[in-house]
């Protein structure tokens, strides 16, 4: 509930505007740790109708809707580790049916009992030493992680339309099962190439279009030879040997974050777009031995690396493998410049140029308020800050939703 609201606020969208529209929520969730709190308590009388209520995955969705007042699609989906990245697939497909005109889209995982990180020890599924060390001859399985994250979707026409502020488009994506393969919780390397190839094909972009991909990348001595296989037998079509594919993992930053795994992946990849720089993955000391490096086209970026243009677009991809055998791929790709000209012309257009502003903030406590202030503040005195501040404005007094404790500036600039 917190994240969405942030995630709506980042969008420059008020809450209250948005109640009775077809906004949709789609979250992954794999495990429950909260309610084992009640439910083992031992003492069955100290359940009440809130701990039924309070618990259920389902009511997860539902009470975000219910709150934040959507009326478009609103469920949980749990496929395991795909779980996230399963729910902006599905957000897509809603937005291009017109189900919903708005989507927030993500996951969330908490480790609060030790119940599912015994179950996974039993399994040999996790690191001896608490890290993902995904492509290096020691990985020796995962680390658990926890985090929460939410992205808000729209239609591209409608955002441009709108004059939003746009992050980074989705081109396409695809999902499948495993099927029969070696085992219910082993990767199936054909069905991972199927996947990609979907993905691209849904997309209209060539593999050899694609400059980097953010892995699935557990950190396994199984997994990881299957998906970099996968990969080379993919993008090493009509690959330019000056060009080679660019793999990481942020689970070697901050551990696997299970159903919200593949939103904490996509999210990466959007901010590498942005600032044109891929970031660093970590843990690789020792390429693994049970991968042939130099026959493929593929390369593990160690240190934060420019993301150089192409000759359309930067375009990435985004693999997200579900133990329950559920996989997802999706393709990204940073703004075009002819996105940008649409969105400033429509920026002009609605710039009405005035002597004046008025610069209003709230918030629900006094505290919360001052601490709002000092954010801004930090803001605004930051030089690479380079936003209108007409536009600082518009978006502070419409784009958030309005409390008791209020403060209003007038002001000419942002000095």
């Amino acid at each position: 509930l917190e994240v969405s609201w942030e995630a709506l606020e980042h969008s420059g969208f008020s809450p209250e505007q948005l109640q009775g529209s077809l906004t949709g929520i789609f979250m992954g969730i794999c495990f429950e740790d909260y309610s084992r709190f009640s439910d083992n308590s031992g003492n069955p009388s100290k359940m009440d109708a809130y701990n039924s209520l309070g618990n259920t995955r389902s009511i997860a969705a539902g009470r975000l809707a219910y709150v934040l007042g959507f009326n478009g699609p609103a469920f949980f989906l749990d496929t395991s580790c795909s779980s996230s990245l399963l729910s902006v697939h599905l957000a897509c497909q809603s937005l291009r049916l017109r189900e919903c005109n708005l989507a927030l889209a993500g996951g969330v995982n908490l480790m609060l009992t030790p119940e599912a990180t015994i179950g996974f020890c039993k399994l040999k599924a996790l690191s001896a030493d608490g890290r993902c060390k995904t492509f290096d001859a020691s990985a020796d399985g995962y680390g658990r992680g926890e985090g929460c994250g939410v992205v808000t979707l729209k239609r591209l026409s409608d955002a441009v339309a709108d004059g939003d502020n746009i992050f980074a488009l989705i081109r396409g994506s695809a999902v499948n099962h495993d099927g029969k393969s070696n085992g219910l919780t082993a990767p199936n390397g054909l069905a991972q190439e199927a996947l990609i190839e979907q993905a691209l094909k849904n997309a209209k972009v060539k593999p050899s279009q694609i400059d980097y991909i953010e892995v699935h990348g557990t950190g396994t001595s199984l997994g990881d030879p299957i998906e970099v296989l996968a990969l080379g037998e993919v993008f090493g079509q009509q690959r330019e040997e000056n060009r080679p594919l660019k793999i990481g993992s942020v689970k070697t930053n901050f551990g696997h974050l299970e159903a919200a795994a593949g939103i904490a992946g996509l999210m990466k990849v959007v901010l590498g777009l942005q600032h044109q720089q891929i970031p660093s993955h970590l843990h690789f000391k020792q390429p693994n031995p049970y991968i042939p490096w130099q026959k493929l086209p593929i390369r593990v970026p160690t240190q934060l690396t420019p993301w150089e243009p192409t000759k359309t677009t930067r375009l990435a991809g985004v693999s997200s493998f579900g133990m329950s055998g559920t996989n997802v791929h999706i393709i990204l790709e940073e703004v075009p410049e002819s996105v940008i000209s649409q969105q400033l012309t429509v920026d002009s257009k609605q710039v009405i140029e005035r002597s004046h502003h008025i610069f209003t903030l709230s918030a629900k406590h006094e505290k919360a308020l001052s601490e709002l202030v000092q954010r801004y503040q930090k803001l605004l005195k930051d030089d690479n800050f380079i936003a209108n501040f007409a536009s600082v404005c518009f978006t502070a007094n419409i784009g958030r939703s309005h409390f008791d404790h209020r403060l209003a500036i007038v002001a000419s600039d942002k000095q």
